[in-house]
């Protein structure tokens, strides 16, 4: 999969030392969002960069470290980890399948987990541990199942991506009758349903933060190996891959990273589609750097549209992923008309 862009010379940032400037440059604008986030909210403390720094060496108000380090702090990583996770699993899915449309949310592997998540809300809600196992066998479960559709002596990208859509469909459906079912516990629901960040505190990060870290590390471990799946079935196993054992160990992996991210903060739509995508047009489609570069990007797509849906709303607080689904496809399809892509 390759693409070009239609009105900029990106071919700086095609090079080894463009693609590293880059990676520093997200880096520092993720860091600098989150320095944001984490200074200013809906408090009234008045909360100053001063205070951080005690606060980071062990000073300060008791009550602005309560803010900063129980409330603040572990939202902010939570939104980091789950924006990294869903574009690197978009990543993934959209070189596995050699599609650019190709993401957890088109294909059906967040519906699945979202459903089996949302399951444990409504009918669990005192075992919230249970969530990240059952999102992740959700999604698996829709993966085998788009998996075994798309299966006629061997798995073809297009079948793939036409029953990952049929899927995701049905799991929605499924979703919105429990939701109508469910009315009376509407205000879980929308948390849940919208993708927000409002819930997330130092136990739930810990409790995802294992599942986060083994899918991102496996994922960059396996990069190189989209690189090959990209050449064709034909010419990978001419070069010694197992095809299909790399192409599902690679969905696996797509969907531990998706069910992370919807056990932590609900549906985020739009980020596993277009952080790969705008990452894509600037570097090229080398999956080495593809991977990691997408994951900085969308880690800083969710914790700036969740600061700014706490800074819009206040006192209240608009959810990222209704923030990130508003601004999201105006972005793509502006996106597409300035771009040409050849898959």
């Amino acid at each position: 999969m390759s693409c070009t862009a239609g009105h900029a010379d990106l071919s700086f940032f095609r090079k080894r030392s463009g693609k590293i400037i880059l990676a520093l440059l997200l880096t520092a604008g993720l860091l600098t969002l989150m320095l944001f986030s984490w200074k200013m909210g809906s408090s009234e403390l008045g909360i100053t960069m001063k205070d951080i720094f005690q606060v980071i060496c062990g000073k300060g108000d008791e009550l602005k470290r309560l803010i900063l380090c129980e409330i603040r702090l572990p939202r902010i990583l939570m939104g980091a980890l789950t924006g990294a996770c869903l574009a690197v699993s978009g990543a993934i899915l959209q070189g596995v399948m050699r599609n650019p449309l190709a993401s957890p949310g088109i294909i059906g592997v967040s519906s699945g987990g979202g459903l089996c998540g949302l399951l444990i809300l409504l009918m669990y809600p005192q075992h919230l541990g249970l969530q990240m196992p059952a999102s992740f066998a959700g999604a698996m479960a829709a993966a085998l199942i788009i998996y075994a559709l798309a299966w006629r002596r061997g798995t073809d990208p297009v079948r793939l991506v036409l029953a990952g859509v049929a899927v995701s469909s049905m799991l929605g459906a499924i979703s919105g009758m429990i939701m109508m079912i469910r009315a009376e516990e509407t205000g879980k629901i929308l948390d849940f349903t919208f993708g927000s960040l409002s819930a997330a505190g130092m136990e739930e990060l810990l409790r995802v933060l294992p599942y986060m870290a083994a899918g991102l590390i496996l994922a960059i471990l396996m990069s190189s190996r989209i690189n090959v799946l990209a050449l064709g079935d034909d010419t990978a196993t001419s070069l010694g891959m197992k095809v299909e054992l790399t192409r599902f160990s690679l969905i696996v992996i797509a969907a531990l990273l998706a069910a992370s991210a919807v056990s932590a903060a609900g549906l985020i739509g739009f980020v596993g589609l277009i952080a790969p995508h705008v990452i894509r047009m600037i570097t090229g489609p080398d999956n080495r750097y593809l991977l990691p570069v997408s994951g900085i990007l969308g880690a800083a797509l969710v914790v700036g549209c969740d600061f700014a849906g706490r800074i819009i709303a206040e006192p209240g607080e608009l959810p990222a992923g209704l923030l990130l689904a508003l601004l999201g496809p105006p972005f793509f399809l502006w996106l597409l008309r300035r771009s040409r892509y050849e898959v």
